[in-house]
């Protein structure tokens, strides 16, 4: 078994004993003398580079994290627009599915997520209309003859909406923001 050798001051001192302490005091206040001496100390210290890594990492680490508690806030901000439009998704899919029943639509769009801001707000709509290329749909009575040949089919507009509260007030941003997404698909 090795046996460690206690730690010695140059006067031969243990760490701990009397001597030893007045030892590093008088080092110390013999190093504060030389810092001060002349009153140049002070500007050797704007000289001095010990520490500047400390320092600097400092200045960088609260800058990078600022930058990422904002990219995360932004990402669940855009998570809860993604879960919106999935909800939008879902109601329009349930019109194509069981037809125009808006209480169920309803239904299919706030149970779509685990948003508990979610809402099919406004609410949905059935219209009829023909298709156009350059306007999109175009108002037209059930049944009508289209333009472009054809009937005028029954269309859906779906509505979702929710609130997003972000985790820190942003200039420029409003708290909460509004969140909303519409879907439109031809249900015949």
């Amino acid at each position: 078994m090795m046996m460690r050798t206690p730690r010695l001051f140059p006067s031969g001192e243990h760490l701990h004993d009397r001597a030893a302490i007045g030892w590093r005091h008088d080092t110390a206040c013999r190093a504060a003398q030389q810092i001060m001496k002349n009153g140049r100390g002070l500007s050797r210290l704007f000289f001095d580079e010990k520490g500047t890594a400390a320092i600097e990492f400092g200045m960088v680490g609260t800058m990078l994290s600022l930058l990422l508690l904002g990219m995360v806030d932004f990402g669940m901000g855009y998570w809860e627009q993604i879960q919106v439009g999935n909800a939008a998704r879902a109601g329009a899919e349930y019109a194509i599915f069981k037809g125009w029943n808006q209480s169920g639509i309803t239904t299919a769009v706030t149970s779509a997520t685990s948003l508990s801001s979610i809402s099919a707000t406004p609410a949905p709509t059935q219209s009829y209309g023909c298709p156009s290329a350059s306007a999109g749909i175009t108002t037209a009575a059930s049944g009508a003859n289209c333009a472009g040949g054809g009937t005028a089919g029954s269309y859906v507009t779906v509505n979702a909406k929710a609130s997003y509260t972000t985790l820190f007030t942003y200039p420029g941003v409003t708290n909460p923001l509004t969140l909303t997404a519409s879907v439109t698909v031809r249900v015949n």
